[in-house]
Parts: structure tokens; sequence; C-alpha cells
């Protein structure tokens, strides 16, 4: 979750924002720091002061010059002090090895050219380094950063009513929880950011996504790693009682009612069991965390949790149709439960979690579509007789999502590229009865995706897709990328190769700042994430205890920096200033621990790289 902390000892003092710098003693070359693929495009930029006929060389690892070129027109300034961005075409260099590019007295980080399977294969097994250490419960993985069992508690949890909050958008509670039922088994599941809140509406869509990757090329890792989310969201749901668990543990306390929520307190997982906590206690909340549900036991469910939910029951039973097949049924049926009580009518407000607005989504038609696809593949992979009504449900659902206008991409908020390529594969099977959509209305939507992305991008200094004022650049980046490989998968189509491989390149290094958007991966990456076990644990200085594979925000809008506070009471403050000369008068990122608008890691970000490097890394 993005969140602000809320410490009741902070106090507001000047935030990060930074005048944009005034000169630049030299200029800067930004690459793809992991690399590029042998056939791939290859460009990298120049970030200068001024805009300079230049000539680039690349050259090997004994320093030898294999290629040497004219720089590019400027596409434009970044900052006041970097007034030119001129692009790099190096596509002709080939052969594998490690390289560097060198304009005048600037030298780029070194970077490979290698088969993208040897490329971007480990970097997806880094991104699932990042979900052991989001482990929560007993069966934890100590890794780098020495994690323990954590939240035991959970396994004996209390449900309480839906919290109401204060203002339009607030996140104080208005009222003191009211206990309502339990206990419940939640223990287990990943965090989901830097706090140690649980959402299935977060933790369903990364599991979905898991999954999805998984399907294409297993591994140990990620086969363990998937059925870890598995018990928790199979804990989440009880297809006995009807019931869907939203989430576990509540973001801000409330002075007013006496108690500290989880964005409150900065300090490891495990010490919350730790705590000697009766009700009523300031910190009681801490150690036995509240349970929220969906929707009250057999009622209609929030259309987007019951679509994606059942997406990844589904696809697991995908993945276990082969080697375990009463597994696969068993998800298969979780699967089916879930999606029968979608709410399709009166839906209002959809539940993402309390309060809404920590992930504000709108749209569900695509999840449904999601869900509805995944049922009739896992449902004719296992011959069961529900798949041809499956499938006529998601295209009715793909038709509503359609017709709904939602001009978004592949992120958290819409699923719909995930669901139309596999959709296209179920129309293609045939024996759809009734289909209310086409395959070309599919792929067309697609396609308009990726339009919508390189028309954004054509007027970008750095040919970004993303808005970097908004929240979500490395997740959005990453998105295109895996829709770009969906679409040329299902068409053979090219068109928008290079635009996918240069949104891959702006999330590793191929932009202003010049670092990596996820930890211990390029020569250069954040430091200091909004991240409390990393920060408590691991090395504040880029050393080998840091919390590898996790994928943050990004760069973002330059007016959230402007009142970030203190470090927060109990961290280690952590802070580096590689990054300012290169903000903008409208674009920050900052590396540094109170930064959650840019350096907070998540795991629907995470899951996104992971689906984006599993994809690229086929070809």
């Amino acid at each position: 979750m993005r969140f602000a902390l809320a410490l009741a000892s902070a106090v507001v003092v000047t935030g990060l924002v930074a005048v944009p710098a005034q000169a630049a003693a030299a200029g800067q070359i930004r690459v793809d720091q992991i690399g590029y693929g042998s056939t791939e495009s290859k460009q990298a930029y120049l970030l200068a002061p001024t805009a300079a006929d230049a000539t680039f060389t690349v050259v090997d690892s004994s320093g030898r010059s294999v290629l040497t070129g004219k720089v590019g027109a400027s596409r434009g300034g970044w900052n006041a002090g970097y007034a030119a961005v001129q692009p790099i075409d190096f596509s002709k260099v080939t052969r594998k090895g490690t390289y560097r590019i060198k304009v005048g007295a600037a030298t780029s980080p070194s970077f490979k050219i290698d088969d993208v399977d040897d490329l971007y294969t480990p970097l997806a097994a880094k991104n699932v380094q990042f979900f052991q250490a989001q482990r929560d419960g007993a069966n934890v993985i100590p890794g780098l950063l020495n994690r323990k069992p954590s939240h035991l508690t959970d396994r004996s949890a209390y449900v309480y009513d839906t919290p109401v909050f204060k203002g339009e958008g607030g996140d104080e509670v208005a009222e003191p929880l009211k206990r309502i039922g339990g206990p419940v088994d939640v223990e287990g599941g990943w965090f989901d950011a830097g706090d140690f809140v649980k959402f299935t509406h977060a933790t369903s869509y990364s599991l979905a996504e898991l999954l999805y990757a998984q399907r294409v090329d297993s591994n140990p890792a990620l086969d363990a790693e998937t059925k870890f989310g598995l018990k928790w969201l199979d804990k989440a749901w009880d297809s006995k009682n009807k019931t869907l668990i939203a989430q576990v543990g509540i973001g801000t306390g409330s002075e007013e009612h006496g108690f500290v929520g989880d964005h409150d307190v900065w300090r490891l997982p495990e010490a919350d069991d730790k705590l000697n906590v009766k009700p009523g206690d300031l910190e009681y909340f801490i150690k036995h965390r509240p349970v929220f549900r969906a929707a009250k036991p057999g009622e209609k469910i929030s259309p987007n949790l019951a679509g994606r939910v059942s997406a990844a029951f589904a696809l697991a039973a995908q993945v276990e149709a082969k080697r375990n097949p009463a597994l696969a049924c068993k998800y298969l049926e979780e699967a089916a439960s879930v999606f029968a009580l979608a709410k399709t009518t009166d839906v209002g407000e959809l539940v993402t979690a309390f309060p809404h607005a920590y992930y504000p989504e709108d749209s569900w038609a695509d999840d449904l579509e999601f869900g509805a696809t995944q049922l009739a593949l896992a449902g004719k992979a296992l011959g069961d007789r529900r798949a041809a009504g499956w499938a006529t449900a998601a295209t009715h659902w793909a038709k509503e999502y359609l017709a709904s206008g939602d001009a978004d991409t592949l992120n958290l908020y819409n699923t719909s590229a995930l669901a139309h390529a596999d959709l296209v594969r179920v129309l293609r099977a045939g024996g759809v009865r009734n289909a209310e959509v086409t395959e070309a209305q599919l792929v067309g939507d697609l396609k308009r995706q990726l339009q919508h992305g390189a028309d954004a991008s054509a007027t970008s200094p750095f040919r970004t897709a993303v808005d970097v004022t908004q929240f979500d650049a490395a997740p959005r980046s990453f998105g295109y990328v895996a829709t770009a490989k969906l679409y040329r998968g299902l068409t053979g189509d090219r068109t928008f190769d290079a635009f996918g491989t240069q949104q891959r390149d702006f999330t590793l290094g191929s932009n202003a700042w010049g670092t990596t958007l996820m930890i211990g991966v390029g020569s250069t990456f954040p430091n200091c994430p909004q991240h409390q076990a990393a920060n408590l644990s691991g090395d504040l200085n880029g050393g080998r205890k840091v919390l590898v594979g996790a994928v943050v925000n990004g760069p973002n809008g330059a007016d959230l920096f402007s009142d970030l506070g203190e470090m927060p009471a109990g961290s280690d403050p952590c802070t580096k200033d590689y990054t300012k000369q290169f903000d903008s008068a409208t674009s920050v990122f900052a590396d540094d621990l109170r930064s959650w608008p840019s350096s907070e890691p998540a795991i629907d970000f995470t899951s996104m790289a992971s689906l984006a490097f599993t994809l690229t890394a086929q070809g």
C-alpha cells in the first residue's frame, strides 16, 4: 500500500523537492543497466547541459571500440541543468559481451548484450526473492534480511465490522472498531508493501500474475512461493460459509479512540508478537490485528475481488492440472464458488482496502473477464462441463469492459490485457457458444492499449509511456512490457517490440536519474526503500543485505515531496543525494526512507515486473 506514515511524533519539516539544477558539470549517459537482447533494438540517452553535435563510441570489456556513430538530435530538455536529451542508437551491436558507451568525457555504466533468456530469467528469480522477504506467519524464509516468524496471533484473529473513516479519502477511523466475529485463521500470506498489512485485493492480483508467469516458465522457487500465497488465499476465502476476508490489520490508528495502527509504529514484524497487551491498550491492534470481511457471509462480493480471486485459483488449477489433478479440482471449485458470488448489479464503491482511498479502483468488468477466462481454461484442462459456460461468460464481461470506455492499461487496477490475451486463446480453440466478442475486438483493444502508450512516449525525452508525475510509474511501465509481449505472441506483429523494450529500459536505468527501479539490480539502485524490515535489518549503502528483487514506485509528482516529515521514530535514517540534480520542476525520484511516493516497494509492483521479465525471456 502506498501510504504516508502518520507517526504521532512526526514533525513536518522542509521536504525533498529541490530547485532544478542550474548547471551540470558534464553529460550523463543512461542505459539499461542489465542489458539488451542481441536482436533487440538498443537505445541509450545522453543527458546534456546543451544539445551537441557529438559522437558516441561503444567499447567492449577490453576497451576496444566496436561501434562509432553520431548522437541523435535532442528530444527536449529535462530540467534547467540538463537542457537536452539525445538518443544513442547502437542496435547494430549484436555480439554477446559486456559494453560501455562513451561520449566525450562521459561514460555509461556497463551493460551486457546477450540472449534475453540469460538476461531476464535471473531478474524474475530475484522478484521471487522479494516475495520471500514479504512472507508473514510461521513459514518465513530468513533470507538476506534474517526474517523471523511474525504475527502468529493471526492464527486466532477476530473479525470486525467495516470501519468508518473521517472525511473524504481520510484514513483515520471515525468510530471505535466493533468486533463481530471470529476467531479466524489468517496466519501467513504476504505483507503488501513496506508496512505489515495484508490485502486480498493486492494478494490475489500478484498471485495471479505469478501463476501466469509460472504457467509460462516454472521453477522450484516460484512454485514454492505461489503455493505459499495460495495457502493464505485459501484461508481468506471460506467456501463453506461463503465469506471472503478483505484485509488483515489497520493502517492508521486513532488518538480519539485510543489505539495505534500499523503505520504508526516503526518496528520489525516479529516485535508485534512480543507485546503484552489487553483490549483497550494503545497497541492492542498491533498484536491482535483486526480482520475485515469483503461482505457478510453468503452475500454478494465486490466484483473486482470476485474476479481476481477466482482468476488466481483457476490459474492454480491450470498449473496443477497434470501433476496433481485432485488439487487442481479443489482450486477449480474454490474459483467457481467465488466467481458465482460476484455482485454485478448496484455495485457501488468497490472493495479494495479499508479505506478505499488506499487503492481507489473503479473498474471491475475486466476482473470478471479475467476470472471467467481462467475458469474456462482450467475447466477445459480438467474436462469440466462448465468450461463452455465460463467461456461464454468471459465474452460477456469482455463486451461489457469494451463498452465501458475504460482507457487504462495493465496495472493493479486493470487486468484486461491478461484477460484478453487468454480469451483469444479460448476463442481460437473453438466451441464457445453465443460469444459476445470477437478475437479481432480483443486483439484490437490490446493494440489500443499499446498505441496509447506509444503515443504518450512520443512526447517524452526518454520515450517513457508513463506519466512520471503520477503514481505507479514502474509497474505501469512493466505492464506495457508484458502487454507488448502478449500482443506479439498472439499476432506475430512486431510493431510494438521496440516500444516495449524502451519501457523496460526506463525501469532499469535508462531514465533521468540513472537508477534502476528494482533493488539489488544494476550498478545504481534504491538504497533507502520505505520498508521497515529492510531499513532495520538490511544494509543502507547498497551492500549484500538488501531487499533484492523489490520494485519501487519510481518517480512521482514533485508536489508530493514537499512535506515528508522527519525520519520515522525508531528507524535508521537513510537518504541519498545522487538523484537530486536530476529532478525536474514537476517530477522527483527521491532515494529516501521517508519517500513513500517514490521509494516504497509493493507486491503488485514486483509481480508485474516478474511477469514482464518472464515473457521477455521467452524471446
